[in-house]
């Protein structure tokens, strides 16, 4: 079985009954009530389709039921298998082209229309989601908060990691997952808010009424007077060839196996991307006992956090800047990946190819925003606001105040004659800060009294640091007069080892003087140890570089941030530059000798659900001067199962190769249900 079985922060005693199921005939077990897609990858089973069109193998992408690459056939029913409960007993069988009609042609048995009414409909239940529906809770709204999760939470579910940010107003230093427990209690303990779990929001209607698919069983009206859109985001994808394979897949969704569901996905990944979700995925993959093999970015410097790409390059994790993607590999699946280098117009010079044994390959080059139900609700005149991800893309610490903001926004639109305070807005606006300036390394010197020393040289929103030390000696410059000024040391430290295991950048070490020519330092480890007391370890710079081998005195273990702090001795000479300690060997991440691929990008998927590549729409543009994006489900592109989420985000530089500008182009039409739904639950069937 392959599953997370030892994490330094996740209980891995899911405490879930086991049951049997049946797949192509052959008995497995799983656990009750996960998602049959886990419960396959668990079993190692990771071809869910096999596509009309060349029987191609098919995948998961975004396991987050945005898409239909998962898609089985579950005890007779096509059904998506991200979003479908496990249940001892079912049958599940490997969708071969398209599913063939039930043989039951029964008439309708009954109908039954079945409504609600409430003031305001938060589409979400995600950080954003969850802070609007209690402040507007606390001023009495009758709500229905739909999420289509089992739990709340939202992309918290799958945040290990501690928060940057500050701990008043967004709870810094605490890992997402505590803070959507958090949450999820506060919101429960308000009567007047109706939670509808494993549910979604399948169409809004122009009579200020939503379709409601509630426990995937029922189809339910609600009535409305207000509409909080804080659905998230959604994956994009990139075009190049073998993009469709088995294994290649979304950081999200790659998260969402590992940290929710403790499958251990992949035994060697590559991450295309450097933004905070890319350097995240890779630390998470370490943290699940996954070799993190390298991250290609194809700016010429890292796009998160300067102190989230320090921490994977510490790790022992190569980043290849000014590198893309060329190819993905493999018989039916991923098993290897080609980058190169780009020149100043980002196109790849192959000569400088690199060829890496994977077998899986994560995007993490962006999200798109979800947020059609808000522009649907702006046409239709109705009171609404977006939040979170759904309006602008940034860190769930921004989402969670940006939520408060549209709740109250939402109240004064309904009538509640309330202030909203100046310093809500220049808050938001500092949380959802893009990093700034980075400075040069300030040079430490070392006595006999403990010392923090802060490898954090970078303007970003965050300073846990500062409020949890006792003796107020960590502080903030005033370059900018915020939280995104860098800290800094003056005063005493007591060594008590806060601020150490509080930054969420593992950015921050102590130092001390011992005797002769070594140095006592203490390191963050948010990994299981797996040294000893006198045995000697790999230590590395801020930015990942060897400096020496470091003899491990005491382990400590702060419980409250569930992190290790590791004691050294070190030379004195290097005592102030060592940042981290080496995770993985440099043998793991080797490319091989000779780069070995093929490379034609006119074969690239575009449309992932009917296989329709780069050189059919590039020449479909051309040949009919397209100007309608509707105009190319002529060619089957956005006709497909995901109803065009996936592959729309690619359209603008498919139009571009075409030469034609994409603001010149009509966009797709969306239309109500923007989910699938047996005819059956429409009517309410009983059985």
């Amino acid at each position: 079985m392959e599953r997370v079985i030892k994490h330094p922060v996740l209980k891995t005693d899911l405490n879930k009954k086991q049951v049997n199921f049946l797949f192509n005939g052959e008995k497995f077990t799983g656990l009750e009530d996960e998602p049959v897609s886990s419960a396959l990858f668990a079993n190692n089973i990771k071809v869910f389709s096999i596509h009309e069109v060349g029987d191609a193998p098919q995948g998961i992408f975004c396991a987050n039921g945005q898409c239909s690459h998962c898609t089985l056939i579950i005890n007779g029913v096509p059904l998506k298998s991200c979003i479908t409960p496990l249940k001892e007993g079912m049958d599940v069988r490997t969708l071969v082209h398209l599913p063939e009609l039930p043989k039951s042609d029964e008439g309708l048995r009954n109908f039954e229309i079945k409504e609600m009414k409430c003031d305001i409909l938060v589409v979400g239940g995600g950080p954003s989601g969850l802070t609007s529906a209690i402040e507007l809770a606390k001023l009495g709204f009758e709500i229905i908060l739909v999420d289509d999760k089992e739990k709340l939470g939202g992309k918290l579910l799958l945040q290990t990691h501690k928060f940057f940010g500050s701990i008043e107003d967004c709870y810094a230093g605490t890992r997402g997952i505590d803070i959507a427990d958090i949450l999820d209690s506060e919101i429960r303990s308000f009567p007047n808010v109706r939670i509808f779990t494993n549910s979604s929001v399948a169409a809004v209607y122009k009579d200020k009424k939503a379709g409601l698919f509630i426990d995937y069983k029922n189809y339910v009206i609600a009535e409305f007077e207000g509409l909080i859109v804080s659905a998230g985001a959604r994956e994009k994808n990139l075009i190049f060839p073998g993009n469709d394979l088995p294994g290649v897949y979304g950081a999200g969704a790659f998260q969402t196996l590992v940290n929710r569901d403790l499958i251990k996905a992949s035994g060697r990944v590559f991450i295309v991307g450097s933004g905070n979700v890319g350097l995240i995925a890779a630390y998470h993959a370490l943290q699940a006992g996954i070799s993190a093999v390298g991250i290609a970015e194809i700016l010429k410097e890292v796009s998160g956090y300067k102190v989230h790409g320090d921490k994977i390059k510490r790790m022992g994790v190569p980043i290849y800047l000014n590198h893309t993607i060329l190819t993905a590999e493999g018989n039916g699946k991923v098993e290897r990946i080609t980058i190169a280098e780009v020149d100043e117009n980002f196109n790849p010079l192959l000569e400088t190819a690199k060829t890496f044994e994977v077998d899986t390959l994560l995007i993490a080059v962006g999200l798109s925003s979800i947020d059609e139900f808000f522009n649907t609700a702006v046409q239709f005149g109705f009171k609404v606001v977006k939040a979170g991800d759904a309006d602008e893309i940034a860190e769930a610490s921004s989402a969670m105040f940006g939520g408060r903001i549209a709740g109250l926004n939402m109240a004064k639109m309904l009538g509640k004659e309330i202030e909203i305070d100046e310093e809500f807005y220049k808050k938001a606006e500092i949380l959802k800060s893009r990093p700034g300036k980075v400075y040069a390394e300030p040079v430490t010197e070392l006595t006999d009294n403990y010392t923090p020393i802060l490898h954090c040289h970078q303007e970003i929103p965050c300073n846990p640091c500062i409020s949890v030390c006792p003796s107020g000696a960590i502080k903030l410059q005033d370059a900018l007069n915020s939280i995104m000024d860098l800290p800094y040391f003056d005063g005493d430290c007591t060594r008590c080892g806060q601020c150490i295991a509080v930054c969420p950048g593992l950015a921050i070490s102590v130092a001390k003087k011992l005797y002769g020519e070594f140095a006592e330092v203490i390191l963050p480890h948010e990994f299981i140890p797996n040294f000893s007391a006198n045995e000697f370890i790999t230590l590395t710079d801020t930015e990942g570089n060897y400096l020496e081998k470091g003899e491990v005195m005491k382990i400590n273990y702060s419980r409250k941030y569930k992190t290790y702090m590791i004691t050294l001795k070190v030379s004195i000479q290097n005592a102030t530059r060592i940042a981290g300690i080496r995770i993985q060997d440099e043998d793991r991440t080797k490319p091989l000798p000779e780069a070995v691929y093929n490379y034609v990008p006119d074969n690239a998927i575009v449309c992932r659900c009917e296989r329709i590549t780069v050189k059919q729409v590039v020449d479909f543009i051309k040949a009919n001067d397209i100007r309608d994006a509707n105009q190319l489900k002529q060619i089957r592109v956005g006709m497909g199962a995901c109803g065009s989420r996936t592959c729309s985000v690619m359209l603008p530089r498919v139009f571009s190769a075409a030469g034609i500008n994409w603001y010149e182009v009509a966009q797709n039409t969306k239309r109500p249900l923007s989910i699938e739904i047996p005819m059956c639950v429409l009517a309410n069937e009983n059985q």
